[in-house]
């Protein structure tokens, strides 16, 4: 599993002084301050509490700063990133050392590939050659059967720190993981500087940090999948990760038909089922992951989650709804 955040030895001596002053005058009293920024092509916002706002504002640089890292490392539209070097070795079917990060997230998403039967394929982004949801266009199923070869996460290999593909054209897309992981870390970067009380939203994944400074839990806001504009739900967290997947973020409808953005890896297709699914976790790297699979086991999806004992919402394409976040001691409200 991935060990998310940096040791507190990474950081600068201006940093550990901020911890000290979070420690040492935890009597005073707390602010909330908001810092909404733009990244990973999603509006985020930082909401911290703190004792004054230079302290907040140092502390959500450094989160702004390892997110927009993260993003330019992992990025495929830019030349220079991490990820675009893998995939031009993938193009020739090559192999290339990687950095320690890039093969914990690697291992990660083996796992999710191991635990999803292979539904779960980080490989699987090479279909964009031929789906476009842009153009509201469908491809042919010749083009999509053409695109299938290029994909599958056993047709990689990974040996210590050398990532090798045994298939010309193959490609890595990190989503899925990358967000939640910067999620993860920005959190982490929170509380290893003190604070206690906050959220993180990226683009809709969410960490909390912990409740507002005087115990009340955050309302978080779940988009309604066949309402646009509307929420199906809101769900109070005071702690751990909410992340939602749906065939509502990218689609196509095309005669009364919607073909969701989420393609099933074997088939090339957008998969069937559940309209969306919103799951709590510890660490949003595995909430994400678990909406995604859930997603990509369509009419079977119900089943698996419930057998993980997370808490969660779904509604499928019938309109029907299933949770367990009262079960598990979450108030929520029906929008």
């Amino acid at each position: 599993m991935l060990v998310l955040g940096q040791s507190f030895s990474c950081y600068n001596a201006e940093a550990i002084s901020i911890l000290y002053e979070f420690k040492s005058n935890q009597y005073m009293p707390l602010s909330l301050y908001q810092f909404p920024f733009q990244a990973m092509g999603s509006t985020c916002n930082i909401q911290l509490y703190a004792n004054n706002k230079p302290n907040a504002q140092n502390i959500a640089d450094l989160v702004v700063s390892d997110v927009r890292r993260i993003e330019q490392k992992y990025s495929r539209y830019r030349n220079d990133s991490v990820l675009t070097a893998i995939n031009n070795i993938a193009e020739s079917a090559g192999s290339i050392q990687i950095d320690e990060e890039t093969l914990a997230l690697l291992k990660y998403a083996d796992t999710c590939y191991q635990q999803s039967d292979g539904l779960f394929d980080i490989t699987s982004g090479v279909l964009r050659e031929v789906w476009d949801f842009k153009t509201g266009k469908i491809p042919k199923n010749k083009e999509i059967k053409g695109i299938l070869p290029k994909i599958g996460w056993n047709k990689l290999s990974i040996i210590g720190t050398s990532l090798s593909f045994s298939v010309k054209g193959m490609q890595l897309d990190f989503g899925g993981i990358g967000k939640e992981y910067a999620v993860d870390r920005a959190a982490t970067i929170c509380q290893q500087h003190g604070l206690q009380h906050g959220l993180i939203d990226l683009g809709g994944d969410i960490k909390v940090i912990g409740p507002h400074a005087d115990g009340r839990p955050w309302s978080v806001g779940i988009r309604h999948p066949q309402k646009p504009g509307e929420l199906m739900s809101s769900i109070n967290v005071s702690r751990g990760a909410v992340a939602s997947s749906g065939d509502y973020e990218k689609c196509i409808i095309l005669n009364g038909k919607r073909y969701s953005h989420v393609l099933n890896p074997k088939t090339g297709w957008p998969v069937r089922g559940l309209s969306s699914i919103t799951v709590i976790a510890e660490q949003c790297v595995i909430a994400g992951s678990i909406t995604t699979i859930s997603m990509l086991k369509e009419t079977k999806g119900k089943r698996w989650l419930k057998g993980l004992g997370l808490s969660y919402l779904w509604m499928d394409q019938q309109g029907k709804v299933g949770s367990s976040l009262n079960k598990h001691g979450y108030i929520q409200t029906t929008a």
